[in-house]
């Protein structure tokens, strides 16, 4: 079922635009490098310093679980290995497939922004959701991945969210 979804997303969403944009897009995602970037550019400012240390945490976070744990564990092979018909716009990915680090490191970033609530947390989450969806349409990774990406990203969040909010005083979760 999920190739079908993937192959859905080449019959009737494939074209010249979204074969330039979406790579591009997906390079923004590259080691979570746009994230990395801004958690930088957080940290310099005394004003969002809070929200940059609980982004690099949730990072963090996420580099253990996604990348250093889950996608070893679960070792899942990646789509194109699988229907080898499919004409790739990206280099072929080494690592396995679940989950998407590309969109568990854009929510743990994104999920740190809304804790914060940063003014531009909206923005982050479209650019997060164009990064996970370039994922599809590059066919590097199946839907589930992509959704294992959001929850494990999401929770990275939460678990930097719940262990810097008293330190960092961002208030409560309902707040």
């Amino acid at each position: 079922m999920e190739l079908t979804i993937l192959d859905f997303i080449q019959e009737h969403m494939r074209n010249a635009f979204l074969d330039v944009v979406m790579p591009f897009v997906s390079t923004l995602g590259n080691a979570g490098v746009i994230w990395i970037a801004l958690t930088i550019v957080l940290l310099i400012s005394k004003k969002h310093r809070k929200t940059g240390i609980l982004m690099a945490l949730a990072l963090v976070f996420d580099v253990i679980f996604c990348n250093g744990i889950l996608k070893n564990a679960v070792a899942r092979t990646r789509p194109f290995d699988v229907n080898t018909a499919i004409s790739l716009l990206v280099k072929k990915p080494t690592d396995y497939s679940f989950p998407s680090g590309h969109t568990a490191a854009s929510f743990a970033a994104v999920t740190a922004l809304f804790f914060a609530k940063e003014k531009y947390r909206y923005p982050a989450l479209v650019l997060a959701v164009l990064i996970a969806f370039s994922r599809l349409y590059l066919y590097v990774h199946y839907p589930t991945d992509i959704l294992g990406g959001i929850l494990v990203g999401i929770l990275c969040g939460v678990i930097a969210y719940l262990i810097t909010r008293k330190k960092l005083k961002f208030g409560s979760m309902n707040g």
